[in-house]
């Protein structure tokens, strides 16, 4: 077999406009990439040159006459707009019913239960940013030594401690708790960690965040590893697939490690799909309404798509998209309910492809598993051929 790689990069929140059902979400009017960019007059070149702005309904940038990589507009069917339904659809599979969310809080039976479980009392369970609810709550955290839980527009349950009162595995054991509970109707996709350290006034989230989530259904990882391919996770992707159907990993943190860590990756000898999320987008930015914060970040992965070019074999291909959107300047801090943008390069193949608007996320999984000879058990349609 030749050596050959895919490289899925997935630029975490970068949205590219409304779907139809955007308003049913409170999401009308959301474009992420178009108010970012106009804002900011975000300097892409490199994503420019591949067609991210000949991408139907961009509006943003200039339009190239002769773009480098094969472009479309991807349209997300499942229910939700958050982080594991649209990387599980990217990887084929199609959620019928959204995560639940807790807008009012996590049942008080829920919440006793869990303090009997951990030993610990809670304080919060309310929506919040992550930010804002160590404002509120740390110190009394760190008097009391209780755990702050809370949620947000998404399906999470979020725990944050002082890593001097709970070291971060107590932490990440108290998690795993609360995923062994949180089933059926409190079935939320995700279980996250927050550590901190810091003073009140002066409190700082670390970089030993983990996420614990649901078990995805049997997807493209699994398809790719059971065929004997290296499936190699960089940044919080083992965690959004519960290390599953993964050969190996690298949990770094933040885009710049994460950036690094893909291009170490590359040049590794072997076959298959190396897959990686780039979270400050979303974390850092988008739920934070930074527009400036969000077009540096952008700047910032378009000054190393070189080196990723270097990096590519003859054989490999590039495909860049997202898996939701965050308009910094849409009301509010949550997610909205967008199209997705994907640019799909390999050397000297498929220039200037409109791939057009894709009728699901999973597009992306079965072009992969056409790329690599394999048979598509999921949904989606591949447009290998059409790139060639």
């Amino acid at each position: 077999m030749n050596r050959k790689k895919v490289i899925l990069i997935v630029l975490d929140s970068v949205g590219i406009g409304a779907l139809p059902d955007a308003a049913d979400y409170g999401d009308a009017g959301a474009h992420t990439l178009r108010h970012v960019v106009n804002a900011c007059h975000t300097r892409i070149p490199y994503l420019m040159k591949l067609g991210l702005c000949n991408i139907e309904g961009a509006g943003f940038g200039e339009t190239q006459p002769a773009p480098i990589a094969a472009y479309a507009r991807m349209r997300e069917v499942s229910a939700g707009k958050d982080t594991t339904t649209g990387h599980w659809e990217i990887a084929g599979v199609k959620l019928d019913q959204p995560f639940p969310t807790f807008p009012e809080g996590f049942p008080a039976a829920f919440i006793e239960a869990f303090e009997a479980r951990t030993g610990r009392g809670t304080i919060g369970n309310y929506p919040s940013s992550g930010t804002a609810i160590l404002d509120q709550l740390g110190e009394e955290h760190m008097k009391t030594g209780k755990l702050i839980v809370y949620t947000s527009a998404d399906s999470v349950f979020q725990i944050a401690a002082h890593e001097e009162i709970v070291p971060v595995d107590e932490l990440y054991r108290y998690c795993e708790l609360a995923r062994e509970m949180l089933q059926g109707e409190l079935g939320v996709g995700r279980v996250i960690a927050r550590p901190f350290i810091g003073t009140p006034g002066a409190f700082v989230r670390t970089g030993r965040r983990r996420d614990f989530s649901m078990p995805p259904p049997r997807n493209l990882l699994d398809a790719l590893s059971s065929a004997g391919l290296t499936v190699f996770g960089v940044g919080k992707i083992e965690d959004i697939f519960c290390h599953r159907g993964l050969t190996g990993s690298n949990h770094a943190s933040g885009n710049p490690a994460c950036i690094e860590a893909t291009l170490r990756s590359m040049e590794e000898d072997y076959s298959g799909l190396l897959f990686t999320n780039l979270v400050d987008y979303d974390m850092l930015y988008g739920h934070r309404n930074d527009v400036q914060g969000y077009s540096d970040a952008l700047e910032a992965f378009d000054r190393k798509l070189p080196e990723i070019y270097a990096r590519m074999n003859a054989g490999d291909m590039l495909i860049i998209t997202a898996d939701h959107g965050c308009d910094p300047t849409h009301p509010g801090t949550d997610h909205t309910r967008e199209h997705t943008p994907m640019l799909c390069y390999q050397k000297g193949i498929g220039k200037g492809v409109d791939l057009g608007t894709r009728a699901t996320y999973a597009d992306i999984s079965a072009t992969i598993l056409d790329f690599f000879d394999l048979d598509n058990p999921f949904t989606g349609t591949s447009f290998l051929e059409e790139t060639r």
